[in-house]
C-alpha cells in the first residue's frame, strides 16, 4: 500500500509512523521545509494526568505506552518518564488533589497524595512553600523541537519513506490523489490530510463547516536552571482546566478561591518542564477570540516568573525565548480528536487540541486500525 500524508506535524508523522511500521511505502508532504508549528511550540509533555476519562484517559494511556517503545528506538525523541507534580496550598487545593486520589482511574493514571517533604525527596528543586502535591507518575516527556526530525529520520531508514517539504498541497483530485504548488501530484492507496491549526483554503473547501476552532497561547523558555527538575510541575490552576479534576471540590474551589486577575484575564495554567539541555520551558495561557493578537503580552509571563519562584524558592534563570503558537481544538472539547472521510479514500485528521503531543501516536493508530493498513 502506498499512502499519502499531508502535513509533518507530530500528527501527520505518527501516521507515516504507523503506516511505514505496517509495511507501506509513505510519501509526506510538507507546506514548510520543516514543521514549524505547534508541534514544536509546547511542552513535549505526555500528560495522562488531567485527561478526561473514558476514550480521552485510554488514548492517552495507549499514547504513553507508544511514546515510550518508539523512544527506545529513536533516541532522538529523548523521552523520559519523569511523572508530574502539582503542589497544592490550603484546604480548597488540597480537598481537589484528595477528590482526584479518590476517582475510580486514579490508579491507572499513576494518582498518589504526598506531603510536601515528599514531594521535595522526588523532586529538590521544589523548595518553596506548599501544603502537599498530587504526584502522577504516568507523566512523561519528549523533545518537542527535534523530535520530527527525530522521527524523520528514523523513517528515512526503513527505505520506504518519502519526505517532501516545501510544498502546499492545493487541490484533491478524485480519488485518493492530491495536486501540490510545485504542479505535481501525488497519488497513493490512502491520503492522510493532518493540517495541524491550518484551517483555511483546502481543509475549508472539503469540509465548510469543520467543528474545530483555533487556539493560541503563549510560552517562554529559560537559560539552564543549574540542576535538575525531576518532574513536570503544574499549579493548582490546572485543576480548572483539566477536565479530569471536575468535581465538588473542585466546585468549592472555583466558588472560594479566585484565581489572580492576570490568569483569568488570559485563561491561565502553570505547566513546566525541564529540557534535556537544563532550561524550562513553562506556559501558558489560552486565547480563543478572533482574530488573535499578533504580539506576545508582558502580565502573563510576569505571572509565570511568580508562580514558579514561589514553588522553586529561588529566582528563575534568565528568560531565552517567548513565543506563541496555534492549535487547533475539536469545539466539542469531549472529543480526542476530528476523523472525518472527505474524499473516496481520503480522510482528514485535525483538531485534538492540547492532547496533540500527548495523543499523537494512539490517534494515529486508531486511524491506521479503522482504515485496516
Amino acid at each position: 500500500m502506498r499512502v499519502i500524508v499531508v502535513g509533518a506535524g507530530v500528527v501527520g508523522t505518527m501516521h507515516a509512523w504507523h503506516a511505514v511500521e505496517r509495511g507501506h511505502e509513505v510519501v509526506q508532504i510538507e507546506r514548510e521545509s520543516e514543521a514549524r508549528g505547534a508541534s514544536l511550540r509546547n511542552f513535549g509533555q505526555i500528560w495522562v494526568s488531567g485527561r478526561a476519562g473514558g476514550e480521552e484517559l485510554e488514548t492517552a494511556l495507549r499514547a504513553r505506552e507508544l511514546w515510550e517503545s518508539i523512544g527506545a528506538r529513536v533516541p532522538g525523541l529523548g523521552f523520559r518518564a519523569i511523572g508530574s507534580l502539582t503542589p497544592v496550598r490550603g484546604d480548597l487545593e488540597l480537598a481537589v488533589a484528595e477528590a482526584a486520589v479518590a476517582r475510580p482511574d486514579a490508579p491507572a493514571r499513576g494518582y498518589k497524595l504526598i506531603t510536601a517533604d515528599e514531594a521535595r525527596r522526588i523532586n529538590p528543586a521544589l523548595r518553596g512553600s506548599f501544603t502537599a502535591a498530587l504526584w502522577c507518575e504516568r507523566d512523561a516527556a519528549v523533545e518537542p523541537r527535534p523530535a520530527q526530525l527525530a522521527l524523520k529520520q528514523a523513517l528515512l531508514a526503513s527505505g520506504r519513506y518519502t519526505y517532501l517539504g516545501g510544498r502546499e498541497v492545493r487541490d484533491v483530485l478524485g480519488d485518493r490523489s492530491v495536486r501540490d504548488d510545485h504542479g505535481d501530484v501525488h497519488t497513493g492507496d490512502a491520503v492522510v490530510l493532518c493540517p495541524g491549526a491550518a484551517l483555511s483554503g483546502l481543509v475549508r473547501e472539503l469540509v465548510p463547516d469543520l467543528p474545530v476552532r483555533r487556539v493560541r497561547l503563549q510560552m517562554m523558555q529559560t537559560d539552564p536552571l543549574g540542576e535538575p527538575l525531576t518532574t513536570s510541575v503544574a499549579d493548582a490552576d490546572s485543576f480548572r482546566y483539566y477536565p479530569a479534576y471536575a468535581s465538588e471540590a473542585l466546585d468549592a474551589l472555583n466558588a472560594g478561591q479566585d484565581q489572580t486577575p492576570t490568569a483569568a484575564a488570559h485563561k491561565m495554567q502553570l505547566l513546566m518542564v525541564q529540557r534535556r539541555d537544563g532550561g524550562l520551558t513553562i506556559g501558558d495561557t489560552h486565547e480563543y477570540e478572533h482574530p488573535f493578537a499578533f504580539d506576545t503580552i508582558e502580565d502573563p509571563y510576569e505571572h509565570l516568573t511568580e508562580v514558579v519562584e514561589s514553588f522553586l524558592g529561588r529566582p528563575l534563570p534568565r528568560i531565552r525565548r517567548r513565543w506563541a503558537g496555534v492549535y487547533a481544538q475539536c469545539t466539542d472539547t469531549s472529543r480526542v480528536v476530528h476523523r472525518q472521510q472527505v474524499r473516496d479514500g481520503v480522510w482528514l485528521v485535525t483538531g485534538p487540541g492540547g492532547r496533540g503531543m500527548t495523543c499523537s501516536p494512539a490517534i494515529a493508530e486508531t486511524t491506521a486500525n479503522e482504515l485496516g493498513w
